[in-house]
């Protein structure tokens, strides 16, 4: 089942996409936080500028 569920994403639009994770450093704590985020893949540089 989840092989074809994955088969239908990587089709059509979808495959346009990708999961990003960019580690971000709390300025209060100084804790590393991880942000996650679905781009277009046109846009991946953009998220980490």
């Amino acid at each position: 089942m989840a092989k074809k569920v994955v088969a239908t994403l990587k089709s059509g639009d979808s495959a346009q996409f990708t999961k990003v994770i960019k580690m971000v450093k709390s300025e209060k704590t100084g804790s590393y936080t991880f942000e996650e985020k679905v781009v277009n893949k046109e846009h991946i540089k953009d998220f980490f500028g």
